[in-house]
C-alpha cells in the first residue's frame, strides 16, 4: 500500500481549479546553513504563489542524517527542536501552505508535529531506486524512520483528533514488468 495522508487547515482548499494541481517544494537540510536554505525557498514560494495564485503548493524539509559507515557527512546537522522551530515558522509565514513529513522522521515527532503545523504524511514508503518495484541488488537511499503500517499512523492520527484522508497513488504509475 502507497499512502499519504492529508487533512485541511482552517478549511481552505483550493482543489477543482485548472491548471496545475499541486506543487511540491522542500529544502534537502544539511547540505548548507539551512536558515538561508529555507529562507530562499520561501521567497520562491511567495513568487510562485503571485503568479500562479490557482495552484496548491507542499513544502517539506528532508534532513541529511550522519552516514553510519564513514561515507558522506552533512555540513549542517537540524535537531528535532529546529526541524519544530521551522515547522512553526513556514506556517506563520504562510498558513495555507501544505507542510509534509517523510517517513526519514520519527513515529514520535510525526505524532507531536500532526496538531501543531505539518498537514501531510507519508507512510509505508519504499526508499529504494524504482520506489515499489524492487529492482535486484538495490540499496534504500535514506533510512525510513517511521516503520509503521498506515492503519498504525491513521490510529495515531485519529487518536489525535485528525480525520486521515487517503491518497493512494495511481497504479499507472507503478512500473510493471511483462
Amino acid at each position: 500500500m502507497k499512502s499519504k495522508f492529508e487533512w485541511r487547515v482552517n478549511g481552505f482548499d483550493r482543489m477543482g481549479q485548472a491548471g496545475v494541481h499541486k506543487i511540491g517544494m522542500g529544502v534537502l537540510i544539511g547540505l548548507e546553513e539551512w536558515r538561508t536554505d529555507v529562507t530562499m525557498m520561501a521567497y520562491h514560494l511567495r513568487y510562485l504563489q503571485k503568479h500562479y495564485w490557482k495552484t496548491k503548493y507542499s513544502v517539506n524539509f528532508p534532513r541529511m542524517r550522519p552516514s553510519e559507515n564513514g561515507g558522506f557527512q552533512p555540513n549542517v546537522v537540524m535537531n528535532d527542536r529546529e526541524l519544530a522551530q521551522l515547522t512553526f515558522a513556514m506556517r506563520i509565514f504562510d498558513h495555507d501552505v501544505d507542510i509534509s513529513y517523510s517517513t526519514r522522521e520519527s513515529a514520535e515527532i510525526r505524532n507531536n508535529m500532526a496538531t501543531l503545523g505539518v498537514t501531510t504524511m507519508s507512510a509505508e514508503s519504499k526508499t529504494e531506486p524504482g520506489g515499489y518495484y524492487s529492482y535486484p541488488q538495490t540499496l534504500e537511499q535514506f533510512h525510513v524512520s517511521d516503520e509503521r503500517k498506515a492503519t498504525e499512523v491513521e490510529k495515531a492520527l485519529k487518536k489525535l483528533g485528525r480525520e486521515p484522508i487517503w491518497k493512494d497513488w495511481d497504479q499507472t504509475f507503478d512500473y510493471k514488468q511483462q
